[in-house]
């Protein structure tokens, strides 16, 4: 009897364990893609009054362009540049229309839900760098014409695609505002991860000029 209740007790314990495990095993999202940031590098001064500076990425798809969540190329921009031909885009803050994987978060911006608000779709610039079979290469590239993300202050950008959470198996579930999963009042790679990616996190720390 005794040797039955340590069997027992050590069953339990190894299922309990188990049990405690399968959340956090659901939660995680395979990873799919790689951000390489080439602007902003940590450390660096940019922009001139607040504006001027860029946010340039590629971003690396272990899966064919049809799934990685890119709907077309684009060529945009603020006012007159809104959308139009040749290669259409819409300019605002939110999920991006031609991207609609990819998070971007500035700590110190000012418009929408402030350090929570995916500015992806303030980005510029699209297209597909390489595309073969089972892989896809895009960049996409920011300017930023408007100082709203604060002048003479220090700042970093976060970069990530969104997993699937819709279970398609495409790369298009960025939010318009990532949720403050620990409720501070900032949004940072920590939320980031509460959300769920399918790419690593990439950030730079900077400093944007007066």
């Amino acid at each position: 009897m005794t040797v039955s209740l340590s069997i027992l007790r050590r069953t339990t314990a190894a299922a309990l364990a188990i049990a405690c495990l399968v959340p956090l095993t659901a939660q995680s999202a395979e990873r799919m893609a790689e951000i390489k940031m080439f602007a902003p590098e940590n450390g660096q001064r940019v922009g001139v009054g607040g504006f001027g500076w860029i946010v340039d990425l590629k971003i690396e798809f272990d899966v064919p362009l049809e799934r990685t969540g890119f709907t077309s190329f684009q060529l945009t921009g603020p006012g007159a540049h809104n959308n139009v031909p040749p290669m259409l885009g819409t300019f605002s803050p939110g999920r991006d229309d031609r991207l609609p994987g990819l998070i971007v978060l500035v700590s110190t911006a000012t418009i929408g839900a402030q350090s929570c608000q995916n500015l992806a779709n303030l980005f510029n610039l699209t297209g597909v760098t390489h595309n073969e079979a089972e892989r896809a290469e895009l960049w996409d590239t920011w300017i930023v014409g408007a100082p709203l993300f604060g002048v003479n202050t220090r700042s970093t950008v976060y970069a990530a695609i969104a997993a699937d959470k819709d279970f398609d198996q495409i790369l298009n579930d960025a939010p318009d505002v990532i949720p403050d999963a620990d409720s501070n009042g900032i949004c940072d790679d920590k939320d980031l991860k509460a959300f769920g990616v399918s790419s690593n996190i990439r950030k730079a720390t900077f400093f944007i000029n007066q």
